[in-house]
């Protein structure tokens, strides 16, 4: 499998997984850790920064995955999940409610961390179809 195709998936992943967890335990922290108020995590710029690095990478990842796998509708999940987490990271919760900002950060991550997971799984089923010979994949794929 692709090393950067690979290392990219798992990254996106990590970092979309990371965005969630980030919006659903912020609140949390800020009540039991007062020292994580002092640090201002819950400042809009991580979202931007969270942002530049999710973007470029989930687009590196997705667009390698699918010229290998030729399965192009991830790039479409993916592209879901990156507008949904942009427009709660660029919209806010002065334009969008909190709950609303939280559910789309929630939503995107998830949608774009199931986009790559799909991804990983069919490049790493294409590289054992290719070294073990076998084309039911390709049957499959040109019977869909």
């Amino acid at each position: 499998m692709n090393n950067l195709q690979t290392h990219s998936d798992k990254a996106a992943i990590s970092l979309s997984l990371l965005c969630a967890i980030h919006c659903l335990l912020m609140p949390l922290a800020m009540v039991l850790l007062p020292t994580a108020v002092a640090v201002s995590l819950d400042d809009e710029s991580l979202h931007l920064w969270i942002l530049v690095a999710v973007v470029p990478v989930s687009a590196i990842a997705l667009t390698l995955g699918c010229k290998k796998h030729e399965r192009y509708g991830l790039m479409f999940i993916g592209g879901v999940g990156l507008f949904l987490l942009c427009a709660a990271a660029l919209l806010g919760h002065e334009i969008l409610s909190e709950g609303l900002e939280k559910l789309l950060t929630v939503v995107g991550a998830s949608v774009i961390a199931l986009g790559h997971f799909w991804n990983y799984r069919l490049c790493r089923d294409q590289d054992s179809c290719d070294s073990a010979g076998c084309y039911e994949s390709e049957l499959y794929k040109n019977a869909s």
